[in-house]
C-alpha cells in the first residue's frame, strides 16, 4: 500500500511538472504590452499597403509598372514621413457632409500638366475632342483607348484629338512613382491634363468645371467634343458621321438623357443628397455619365454657365443644371447605351456582346479592357457580316386538339 501510494505521489509530481512546462512555452514568450502593440503594428500596416487595390500590375509591351509596397523601393523613393500615416481606412457614411461643405466653393485648381498646343496648332480646330476621365491607376485603360477606338489622326479629312482628364491620387504612397508615370505618359503622347485636386468621386464635378475652363480656353476653335469614362466602347466613326449633319456653330447636346430622376434619400445609395442639399423633388434632364458628345459652342456657354452654378457633388446632375441655366435642351439618342445593352425578356440568353450589336450603336457603357480591344478588332474585320437572317423552315401554328378538330 505505501508502494502504491509513492508511485502515485511521483506519477503527479511528473504531470505537474509536464503542466508546469507547458506553461512556461505557452506564457513565456508573452511581450510586454509595448512590444505586444508594436508587433501588432506591423502586419496591420503591411496589410494595408498591400492591398488589393494597391498592390495592382499594368504592363503594355516593353512598359510595366507595379505599385507595390513602399519598403521594396530603393531608399531615396520612400516617403518614409507617410508610411507611419498609413493605417486602415474607417468605415465612413457614403458623403462626407463636413468635408465637402468645408470646400464646397473651392474650385480653383492648379494645373499640373498641361496640353497647350493640343488644338492650336491647327489652324481650323479639330472637329472632335475625345476627352476621357481616367484615374492614375487606369494606366492599362488608358492604353486600350489610344490603341482602339480613341486613336488620334485624320478620319474622311477630319481631324480628331484625344485627352484624359485626371486628378492627384487620393492615396499618393499606394500609388508608387505616379508622378513619373503621368509625366512619362505626357511626354511619349501628349494628352494628359492633371489637376492637383484629390481624384476621387465626389470630386467629378470639380474635373468636369476645369475641363471646360480648359477647353475655352486652350480648344476654344474646336467643332465638337465627346466626353465619357474610360471603360466605355466609342464608335467614333458612327458620332463624326452623326455630328456632320449638325453645325458646330448650334447648340447641341446629345447622349443617353435621363428625364425626371429624384434625388436619393437613402442614406446607404452612394448617391445619397439630403433635402438640405437639394429640396426640390426631382433633378433637371442630364447625360448619364458614360459619354455624350456637345458642339464647341454648347462647351463655351458650359464653360461659363458652369462658374455661376454651385457646385453638386453629383457631375452628371451638376452638368444638367448647367445645361437648364444656359437653356439648352439635351437630346436622347438611342445609339448612347449607358448602362449597356440590355437582353430583351424574350430571349434572356440572348448574347448581347456581338458586332453586329455594336456596329449601329456609338458608345456603349462598363467594358473590361479586354472586351473593348475584343470588340474593336471584331467591328474592323473585313470578314464581319450581319446581313445573314434565320431561316424559319414553317409557320408557327398553335396544336389543336383531335376533339376540336372533329367538331
Amino acid at each position: 500500500m505505501r508502494i502504491h501510494l509513492k508511485g502515485d505521489a511521483l506519477c503527479t509530481l511528473v504531470l505537474f511538472l509536464g503542466l508546469f512546462a507547458v506553461l512556461y512555452l505557452h506564457f513565456g514568450s508573452t511581450s510586454t504590452p509595448g512590444e505586444e502593440k508594436k508587433r501588432n503594428w506591423t502586419p496591420t500596416a503591411k496589410s494595408v499597403i498591400r492591398s488589393p487595390q494597391v498592390h495592382a500590375k499594368h504592363s503594355h509591351k516593353d512598359w510595366e509598372f507595379v505599385e507595390d509596397d513602399p519598403e521594396s523601393k530603393p531608399e531615396s523613393m520612400v516617403d518614409y514621413k507617410a508610411l507611419p500615416t498609413v493605417s486602415a481606412a474607417p468605415t465612413v457614411s457614403p458623403f462626407d457632409f463636413k468635408e465637402y461643405l468645408r470646400h464646397k466653393d473651392d474650385r480653383n485648381y492648379t494645373l499640373l500638366v498641361n496640353q497647350p498646343n493640343k488644338c492650336k496648332k491647327y489652324p481650323g480646330g479639330p472637329f472632335l475632342l475625345i476627352a476621357i476621365k481616367s484615374v492614375v491607376e487606369d494606366f492599362d485603360r488608358r492604353e486600350i483607348v489610344r490603341k482602339t477606338w480613341g486613336r488620334e489622326g485624320l478620319f474622311n479629312g477630319l481631324l480628331v484629338r484625344r485627352l484624359f482628364l485626371l486628378g492627384v491620387p487620393r492615396n499618393r504612397t499606394a500609388v508608387s512613382m505616379w508622378e513619373t508615370l503621368l509625366h512619362q505618359e505626357s511626354q511619349a503622347y501628349k494628352d494628359i491634363l492633371l489637376w492637383d485636386f484629390m481624384d476621387t468621386f465626389f470630386n467629378l464635378t470639380l474635373k468636369e468645371v476645369h475641363f471646360l475652363k480648359w477647353a475655352a480656353e486652350f480648344c476654344s476653335n474646336v467643332k465638337f467634343v465627346f466626353k465619357g469614362d474610360a471603360d466605355v466602347f466609342v464608335n467614333v466613326e458612327n458620332i463624326i458621321n452623326f455630328l456632320v449633319a449638325h453645325p458646330p456653330t448650334e447648340d447641341l447636346f446629345v447622349g443617353h438623357i435621363i428625364n425626371h430622376a429624384k434625388p436619393i434619400r437613402s442614406r446607404k445609395s452612394k448617391y445619397y443628397i439630403p433635402e438640405t442639399m437639394y429640396g426640390l423633388g426631382m433633378y433637371p434632364a442630364y447625360a448619364g455619365g458614360g459619354g455624350f458628345v456637345m458642339s464647341g459652342t454648347t462647351m463655351r456657354k458650359l464653360s461659363k454657365a458652369c462658374e455661376e452654378v454651385e457646385l453638386f457633388p453629383i457631375d452628371d446632375v451638376f452638368l444638367g443644371m448647367c445645361l437648364q441655366r444656359i437653356n439648352v435642351k439635351p437630346i436622347l439618342h438611342e445609339g448612347f447605351k449607358t448602362f449597356g445593352i440590355t437582353r430583351p425578356s424574350a430571349a434572356p440568353h440572348m448574347q448581347t456582346f456581338d458586332p453586329c450589336f455594336y456596329k449601329d450603336l456609338m458608345v456603349v457603357h462598363s467594358l473590361k479592357v479586354a472586351e473593348i480591344w475584343l470588340m474593336w478588332n471584331l467591328l474592323h474585320n473585313q470578314q464581319l457580316s450581319c446581313s445573314r437572317k434565320l431561316r424559319i423552315r414553317r409557320s408557327f401554328h398553335w396544336r389543336r386538339k383531335k376533339k376540336a378538330l372533329n367538331q
